[in-house]
């Protein structure tokens, strides 16, 4: 775990670096913008760094995440107000932010008091392993890795807009794109409904002692998006900003610029993510295996559904 720890901490560093002397730099008012960008980012992260640490909670960076990009987004708005590409690209990110916010709220991650709320299940699970039995090494793994790498990816992320500054006019390869990224919203939360609606039924089966047959009995859901791709949640989270930093590239005409280091990065934490998540949920559930050999994690198995056509098509009567 430590290893990977470190990997994503130095891609951090080195990515960003790596893309910025590989393209045009900043302009004197891009520069101003992303010191204003790094100071919310540093603020944001301390506070989340020392409410975790004083409640124990350790959910704080995923209470901003749907959150913070908006005001980044807005920020820069802010310093190019008759940019109609940033405007665009802000109102987009709101519509993300407002529904992934609305979904956490519901699952019970915000409270009036708020360093409470809901924790991830998977930070306990990660404290509890022989690594971090150490309160000093888990103090460093919540300072370095939950606060400023999580807090920094967000910022990265949301900085293709930064790069889209560009006072171009909008065309219609923007809109395209804009329609593209609302509809993997869509995508996204139709997703997280079905996933909402299926643990929702199973406890309800669960307390009242009823009988659970299918997937509740299995313990997880492997039916609409569920059915074709084992994370259909993640997959569009992913694919929405590497979509917003294809505003960037229409922006600028430059197809990898310096911007991309966030979306790069945004891959190879969702793979790490999963990679953990599996692992819990292969423990706890003897037929996910099954489901992982039939069902592709991020993008459907297209062998599989050829197979399934194919016993469609032999089970059909002859004419």
């Amino acid at each position: 775990m430590w290893r990977t720890v470190i990997f994503l901490i130095i891609a951090l560093i080195l990515v960003p670096i790596a893309t910025y002397f590989l393209d045009v730099p900043l302009d004197a008012k891009q520069y101003e913008v992303l010191r204003v960008l790094v100071i919310t980012y540093l603020i944001a992260a301390g506070l989340c760094f020392v409410i975790s640490t004083i409640s124990s909670n350790f959910s704080q960076v995923d209470k901003l995440w749907s959150v913070i990009p908006i005001v980044y987004a807005w920020t820069v708005v802010y310093y190019y107000p008759n940019d109609g590409r940033l405007i665009l690209m802000a109102s987009l990110v709101t519509i993300w932010g407002a529904r992934l916010t609305y979904n956490f709220a519901r699952r019970g991650g915000y409270s009036w008091k708020f360093w409470e709320g809901e924790e991830d299940y998977r930070w306990a699970v990660l404290r509890s392993k022989p690594e971090f039995k150490a309160p000093w090494k888990w103090f460093l793994f919540n300072l370095f890795f939950i606060s400023l790498y999580q807090m920094g990816l967000i910022l990265l992320f949301t900085l293709p807009i930064l790069k889209a500054a560009t006072n171009t006019p909008l065309g219609i390869a923007d809109w395209i794109l804009a329609l593209l990224f609302v509809g993997l919203v869509i995508f996204e939360a139709v997703s997280d409904q079905q996933q909402w609606v299926f643990q929702n039924e199973k406890y309800r089966l669960k307390t009242a002692g009823e009988p659970m047959s299918g997937e509740y009995a299995d313990g997880f859901l492997q039916s609409g998006l569920w059915g074709i791709l084992r994370h259909p949640n993640y997959a569009a989270e992913q694919a929405i900003w590497v979509v917003f930093y294809l505003f960037s590239v229409v922006a600028t005409g430059i197809y990898i610029n310096w911007s991309i280091a966030g979306c790069i990065l945004l891959l190879l934490l969702f793979k790490g993510s999963s990679d953990f998540s599996e692992g819990i949920s292969e423990g706890k559930y003897p037929k996910y295996k099954e489901y992982q050999s039939r069902v592709g994690r991020f993008l459907p198995k297209l062998q599989n559904q050829k197979e399934e056509n194919v016993g469609r098509n032999e089970a059909l009567p002859e004419m």
